[in-house]
């Protein structure tokens, strides 16, 4: 038996014809596994490198509908593909349903896009307090109108919504909203199983994810949060009946997660699965590095060795490099520099198992949510925020 955590113990893999493949419009997804979209994060390189250890539907990270109309140069640059991706699948932000319809007809008469999916989760308060984000379904006339814009506009192009509980314990939305968006020809819905008050804190509560599905009931149901091992990943489709997962923090330096899942799930729905391989040590960790690093580079030019920095300390947790690597990795401004720190570090170290759940990124909350003056005081209320609530920079 392979490297796991107490709680996956007595997991076992896929068996043959457990699980059948979701389809999301035209697109078969096998293993059911979605790359969840990271502001930051989830770029064209990364998706690459993603792809590379495992099939899967890789987003992109947020795309904003008014900065994609209006040509902003990084919303742009942000919503191209390598060559070698598809299905080509992209995330939208918008707040009204206007410039939402606009961005989405733009990408399909472009043919951009195979997939679009709508972010209706963003707890980030810049988001939430101009009446975006997690703070929408709040609202379900004006979602439904973002919502059904999007679908109108999309035409054959199936669109997916993603979604929290709620903004907080005594505003969970999650069942309306879900019902909402398959009423309105959404081809899927995916729910992280937090409020936008929780942010990343605390559990994700998997049984809000068997409330969905049973109430969402001809679409496929992806449940998110606390996918942090491959085992994990069964155990939420087994406990809640969904059809598929989308992995967040997990993946974050150990793109080999998703070659697990891949061996979890098997090679097709009637093969069955198998036990993944360990992961890797600590030689293979600094190769995948040097991939990552350069595919950024390439992509963004010399100041992609700088966006790699957040990435170093990711894929070091969990081996014992000491704390004077990590810092010195936090300065790298080139190509070269990253490969004399690498160089140094003791190739033969594999990671230690204590380490495989530890959250990596954002930890933070609970924090109220933050909303626009008068949010609450009528959920019918249909009217759009203002335009400054679109005003952010695509990829957060």
């Amino acid at each position: 038996m392979g490297l796991r955590t107490e709680v996956n113990a007595d997991v076992a893999p896929t068996a043959p014809g457990e699980f059948a493949a979701p389809r999301i419009g035209p697109l078969e997804v096998w293993p059911p596994v979605v790359l969840a979209p990271m502001a930051g994060v989830t770029n064209a390189p990364f998706r690459t490198l993603c792809r590379e250890h495992g099939a899967g539907l890789y987003v992109s990270e947020m795309i904003t509908a008014r900065g994609l109309v209006d040509g902003h140069l990084k919303t742009s640059r942000l919503s191209h593909f390598a060559p070698t991706e598809s299905p080509r699948s992209i995330q939208l932000y918008g707040t009204e349903p206007e410039s939402l319809g606009r961005a989405v007809r733009m990408l399909v008469e472009e043919d951009r896009v195979d997939h679009i999916d709508l972010n209706f989760g963003c707890p980030m308060p810049k988001v939430t307090r101009k009446g975006g984000g997690a703070a929408i379904p709040l609202k379900p006339r004006l979602f439904a109108a973002i919502v059904g814009s999007a679908v109108e506009a999309a035409g054959d192009v199936p669109v997916t919504v993603k979604f929290r509980l709620g903004t907080d314990a005594g505003h969970l939305t999650f069942l309306d909203t879900g019902r909402i968006a398959e009423d309105l020809g959404a081809a899927s819905v995916a729910l992280h199983a937090r409020t936008a008050e929780q942010l990343y804190s605390g559990e994700a509560d998997w049984s809000c994810v068997a409330d969905l599905k049973a109430a969402v009931t001809s679409i496929p149901v992806f449940g998110n949060g606390d996918v942090w091992e491959a085992w994990d990943a069964l155990r939420l489709l087994r406990s809640t009946g969904c059809d598929g997962v989308v992995v967040g923090r997990g993946c974050l330096g150990r793109p080999w997660l998703f070659g697990h899942l891949a061996a979890v799930f098997g090679p097709t729905p009637a093969s069955g699965g198998s036990e993944p391989r360990n992961p890797p040590c600590l030689a293979e960790v600094a190769d995948t590095m040097r991939r990552h690093a350069r595919l950024l580079v390439d992509w963004a030019g010399p100041h992609g060795i700088r966006d790699f920095r957040k990435h170093t300390a990711w894929y070091l947790k969990g081996y014992a490099t000491g704390p004077a690597i990590r810092r010195d990795l936090q300065t790298i401004d080139s190509l070269d520099d990253l490969d004399r720190y690498l160089d140094d570090l003791d190739p033969h170290l594999t990671l230690d198992p204590d380490s495989l759940r530890i959250p990596r990124s954002h930890r933070n909350g609970p924090r109220r949510v933050a909303l626009p003056e008068g949010w609450l005081d009528d959920p019918d209320d249909a009217t759009p925020p203002p335009a400054e609530a679109e005003a952010l920079v695509s990829g957060g």
